[in-house]
């Protein structure tokens, strides 16, 4: 199955489990609902934000909306075969996602590009940053933290934060922590 028709099968399933209807989970997530019919359909290429805010209105992590459900021993990801999702100035590949007890953890690879700057309004959880080149401003808006190769910070995620290149592409491992609900 292709990305894009996990993502609408998941989309799907979690409207149709909640009991809303299209019109609403647009009305909810703030997107329109012939782009929600769309990729529900498999089709159409969303952004970073378009996904937080499905993720929001549905009330699920982010990896429940892009990854396919299996249970291997062993996990082996290959970077060309994880679709990007990206924003104006990062680019984001969900890696691995794990349920440990209450918690639900995402591992992305991240990639932010100069010149731009990604602003989010918040969601469920922590996330957790490593930069591993570059420099990168991160964190709460009202107060960034400055890191550099090797940095690493926590901070809510449920509060307004953003993304921006101190200098140059900035790679780094982006993780997200949730409650399991």
């Amino acid at each position: 199955m292709s990305a894009g028709q996990v993502l609408g099968a998941n989309i799907r399933a979690f409207r149709e489990q909640r009991g809303l209807s299209l019109s609403e989970l647009a009305r909810r997530s703030s997107i329109a609902k012939g782009t929600l019919s769309q990729l529900e359909s498999g089709a159409g290429n969303p952004t970073i934000e378009t996904v937080f805010s499905l993720s929001n209105a549905l009330d699920v992590p982010v990896s429940e909306l892009v990854t396919e459900r299996t249970a291997p021993d062993v996990v082996l990801v290959r970077a060309r075969d994880v679709e990007v999702l990206s924003s104006n100035a990062v680019d984001l590949r969900l890696m691995r996602r794990m349920d440990i007890a209450d918690t639900v953890i995402e591992i992305y690879d991240q990639r932010v590009r100069p010149g731009a700057t990604q602003t989010t309004e918040g969601h469920p959880g922590k996330e957790h940053v490593l930069v591993t080149s570059g420099r990168l401003r991160v964190g709460p808006t009202e107060r960034p933290y400055e890191l550099g190769p090797g940095d690493y910070v926590c901070f809510p995620g449920s509060t307004p934060h953003l993304y921006e290149t101190v200098e140059g592409e900035v790679s780094s491992v982006l993780v997200l922590e949730y409650p399991k609900h």
